[in-house]
């Protein structure tokens, strides 16, 4: 039997209480004492540029949106021009206003939730032991307001570069349109293992579990259809009935919880299982 990954006790026993005085409307509630960096040493912007050359590259090739996050200049460092996350702005618009961006495009109800989501996921991150804290993500899902409609996206956040301190200096997010029906779904991940913990927005704690794994089969069923083949298509390329490919089907939304091929792409893609 596989031995499971040790977790830190904390992990599970973290809880976050509402501050009334700290939901103020206005960016500051999103740069805390949790995230603060306030010193320069370390900070190598000669290396940050070769990085956003790196995100500018990726970003060509992939439908997501990129931006990167300074938490010392208290911004955005790089934002692609996908639209998905401009909300009819250009690039050079959401630089400039950074985190004012998302006093103009989340609605009211759910700042609340991104300001808890991000001094939990502080507290959390500060707590994992430093060589180790470049293999976390947190993903959560919100809704962007722009010209009048609401669209749910999924946010993947990721360290790029720390402060000598151990604290987030730079940290990449990957905004892609969500598989799930509704906000929050928050998780924190770490690479290359199937340990994550989800956050409740209902007791304000993190609570540990284990990633879905997805078999042979049903990964390549999931890739098949992302090429747009038909079943009858699927089954012959991986030698199977299309009675055992329905079955493989039916088994891998029931995992997943999706109603469709699209959403269970979707998911497996934000939560690399494929």
């Amino acid at each position: 039997m596989q031995q499971k990954e040790k977790i830190p006790i904390f992990a599970c026993k973290f809880e976050f209480f509402l501050d009334t005085d700290f939901m103020e409307v206005n960016t500051s509630r999103f740069f805390i004492p949790e995230n603060a960096v306030t010193e320069t040493e370390g900070l190598d912007y000669g290396a940050a540029d070769l990085l956003i050359r790196t995100a500018e590259a990726l970003s060509q090739t992939i439908y997501q949106s990129v931006y990167i996050i300074d938490y010392f200049k208290q911004g955005f460092l790089y934002v692609s021009d996908n639209p998905l996350f401009l909300c009819g702005h250009t690039r050079e618009e959401v630089l400039e206003m950074g985190y004012d961006f998302y006093m103009q495009h989340v609605p009211a109800e759910e700042l609340d939730m991104l300001s808890e989501i991000n001094t939990a996921g502080f507290r959390f991150f500060n707590e994992i032991p430093k060589e180790e804290r470049l293999d976390y993500s947190i993903s959560y899902d919100f809704h962007l307001l722009s010209e009048r409609r609401k669209r749910l996206i999924n946010h993947q956040l990721t360290p790029l570069m720390l402060a000598t301190d151990g604290r987030v200096w730079l940290a990449v997010c990957v905004v892609s349109y969500s598989a799930q029906g509704k906000p929050g779904q928050i998780v924190v991940s770490k690479n290359n293992t199937n340990i994550f913990w989800h956050y409740s927005l209902d007791d304000h704690r993190w609570h540990q579990g284990e990633r879905v794994s997805l078999s042979e089969e049903e990964k390549a069923i999931l890739l098949l259809s992302a090429q747009g083949l038909k079943m009858e298509e699927i089954a012959g390329r991986i030698f199977k009935s299309v009675d055992t490919v329905k079955f493989y089907k039916r088994r891998l939304f029931e995992k997943i919880g999706a109603k469709n091929i699209t959403e269970a792409l979707s998911f497996a893609t934000n939560n690399r299982l494929i």
